[in-house]
């Protein structure tokens, strides 16, 4: 018995790969590089220090100083502390809230034995006229970091989570800035 194939499902299975492949194509992904928010023009970036709105001591710094240097090692920008005439862009950062809170508890004395940072940040590149290159309103990061219970050998880990969650931060933006995914 011989089943007949008409023209209209010839052609359904002619062009099914056809359509397969167009869909495929179209799912986002691109090389790495290829997609950026920062146009060719910009050679220059300035990176002033970070505001703050959180009463912590020396988080701008530790931000501003980890993207400097994130952007150094992975861009062949120039990159400046402040903006002037001859900078293409300003990176600015504003720190929008910074809380430490109690995150585990030793069971024996019932003390906090670790807390978790938490660092929130709107950061915008903005070009040389003025046009918004990228945005991102609300970048948060969490590190945890264990509490001193010695008193005498007290040392303080709240500012060593910070620069690790500084690099993390540093390393998530510029590859942010630099992909549009």
């Amino acid at each position: 018995m011989r089943i007949k194939t008409t023209n209209a499902a010839r052609v359904l299975t002619a062009l099914l790969p056809l359509a397969l492949a167009l869909l495929l194509s179209g799912c986002g992904y691109h090389a790495a590089g290829s997609a950026t928010h920062i146009p060719t023009t910009v050679r220059t970036i300035a990176v002033p220090v970070f505001a703050t709105h959180a009463q912590a001591y020396h988080t701008e710094m530790a931000l501003t100083q980890a993207v400097v240097r994130e952007l150094n090692t992975r861009t062949r920008y120039r990159v400046v502390n402040s903006g002037t005439a001859d900078t293409d862009a300003v990176l600015s950062g504003t720190i929008l809230t910074q809380t430490a809170v109690p995150f585990t508890y030793d069971s024996t004395s019932g003390e906090t034995s670790s807390y978790l940072v938490t660092i929130t940040v709107k950061v915008v590149l903005t070009a040389r006229d003025g046009h918004i290159l990228y945005q991102n309103d609300a970048l948060s990061y969490r590190e945890q970091y264990q509490s001193t219970q010695d008193l005498s050998g007290f040392l303080r880990e709240d500012s060593a989570a910070v620069n690790r969650l500084a690099r993390d931060f540093s390393q998530a933006l510029v590859g942010d800035m630099l992909e549009s995914f």
